[in-house]
């Protein structure tokens, strides 16, 4: 009964995960992971470790404030409805291609609702209950991962995505670059709530302005002790999508977004 239900909800919906039983996995082994060039540079943040630079650059503006997640990078496109593609950010300009194994992500939806071309950008991560498991497995105390970040690299870069699988990686959704035909009516935060009825996990945030700011990095700072998942920092983003596109762009950082 529950797997009937399952298999008409995802008809329902439209979204299917990785994991799920209704989907038969091939494993893949492959001799080498493709090169490709990234359509669009993806640039490092700026960043700053004052709580007044952020109200400063937020300014009279709206904006999300979200964990900075301490993984690797992926760019995934969606071709009607169907994950296409998964690539690593490796330097910004070229990518190594891994779609096997994003396949095998712990959360990733296979399947989605929306039938146009779709790319977001998100972070792989592992959490440290699953990294700290994973070394206790490892006899060899030298041979073992010195943090989650190295694990999250060594498990989303494997040649065999039957190892990618065994890992736990997890996927979270933190800039979608491009969907057809939609409306985010001037919002980042609309575009980060349409990922979420796309079936993708999406990066925890709070929405802030220059005056609860400093309450919101007190707030992200008490639960980092308790985040099971490996964060080194903030990201602080504008709401405004008109306003972030009419401050151009620099040739090292992007407008939109700052790191603290």
């Amino acid at each position: 009964k529950l797997y009937d239900e399952l298999v008409s909800l995802e008809k329902e919906t439209g979204v299917t995960l990785s994991g799920s039983p209704s989907q038969q996995v091939g494993y893949e082994i492959l001799s080498e992971l493709p090169k490709e060039t990234h359509g669009s540079p993806m640039l490092s943040l700026d960043k700053t470790k004052s709580v007044e630079d952020l109200q400063e650059w937020l300014g009279d503006q709206k904006g999300l404030l979200s964990w900075k997640m301490d993984g690797l990078t992926i760019v995934l496109t969606y071709e009607e409805g169907t994950l296409a593609k998964a690539v690593t950010r490796v330097n910004g300009e070229i990518g190594e291609v891994i779609t096997p194994n994003a396949r095998v992500f712990a959360n990733i939806p296979l399947n989605i609702s929306y039938q146009g071309q779709l790319i977001l950008r998100g972070e792989a991560v592992i959490t440290y209950s699953d990294f700290k498991r994973i070394n206790e497995e490892i006899e060899d105390v030298d041979a073992r991962y010195k943090n989650p970040r190295n694990l999250c690299s060594g498990s989303v870069r494997q040649l065999n995505n039957e190892i990618t699988a065994q890992r736990n990686v997890y996927f979270f959704a933190f800039a979608l670059v491009e969907a057809q035909g939609e409306d985010f009516a001037n919002s980042q935060e609309k575009k980060y709530l349409f990922m979420q009825e796309q079936g993708f996990e999406v990066v925890e945030y709070k929405k802030v302005t220059a005056q609860n700011i400093a309450k919101a990095v007190e707030w992200f700072s008490a639960n980092i002790q308790k985040n099971d998942f490996p964060s080194d920092g903030l990201v602080l983003l504008y709401d405004d999508i008109a306003y972030v596109e009419s401050l151009g762009r620099t040739a090292k950082f992007p407008r939109n977004a700052i790191a603290f």
